[in-house]
């Protein structure tokens, strides 16, 4: 059922507002005046800032997995009992990424709002995005999984996060990167050209050697000290 102008009206605004100034620093109030809508209005549709804070995620997460579940079974699919290449896993994923924010405001807010759901304490965002999207980042993890079978979890894990972090800090900070790369250097960039830039370092990130702490054992004597 397509929304109502009303509640499209909140959330294009809520979205921008939460990525410009954060979940914490950015009231109803402010939103519902910007929106031009009153606070009845919100309450009525989302109940709570929290359900409202949700309904902006659900809007990039909801097609996201959607799309994302469907390309991975067309990966599985096409590798049937062959181990899929971390290249490839990580170019599907950022293809997915790309295709969905498109229909909504730019990929750069969505980008700015998934690094403020990890750097704010907004931890009942944090479960949402667990309990509603949890089953296709496990997917993708364990698919991730065979393709580093020489990382420990842990370092994996570690890993992800590290490349996450590079990817949402590009990205967010894509209009500045832009403006930089053609004052400087006279390079004009699209996303494309950035992800085509960007896939090569995450890939070699992941399968970098390991640290020598976790690729030895340790070699301190069990009575010493």
């Amino acid at each position: 059922m397509a929304q109502s102008d009303t509640v499209t009206r909140i959330l294009d605004t809520a979205e921008v507002l939460f990525a410009e100034r954060g979940f914490a620093e950015t009231s109803l109030r402010n939103i519902t005046s910007k929106a031009r809508v009153n606070l009845a209005a919100v309450n009525y549709h989302f109940g709570s800032k929290k359900a409202l804070i949700q309904a902006v995620f659900a809007r990039y997460l909801d097609p996201f997995s959607e799309r994302f579940h469907e390309a991975l079974d067309e990966l599985q699919a096409r590798h049937g009992e062959q181990q899929i290449p971390l290249e490839v896993l990580l170019e599907t994923m950022a293809t997915t990424v790309l295709t969905v924010p498109a229909e909504r405001n730019s990929l750069k807010v969505f980008m700015r709002l998934l690094g403020l759901a990890y750097s704010q304490a907004q931890g009942h965002l944090r479960r949402y995005i667990h309990e509603q999207y949890g089953d296709v980042f496990t997917r993708f993890v364990e698919l991730v999984r065979q393709a580093t079978p020489g990382l420990p979890d842990a370092e994996r894990f570690w890993r992800l996060h590290f490349m996450l972090g590079t990817v949402i800090f590009t990205l967010s900070g894509l209009d500045a990167l832009r403006d930089i790369a053609d004052k400087e250097y006279g390079e004009q960039v699209s996303i494309r050209d950035l992800v085509r830039r960007l896939r090569p370092v995450v890939v070699a990130a992941m399968h970098a050697p390991l640290p020598a702490t976790l690729e030895e054992p340790s070699h301190v004597h069990p009575e010493a000290g």
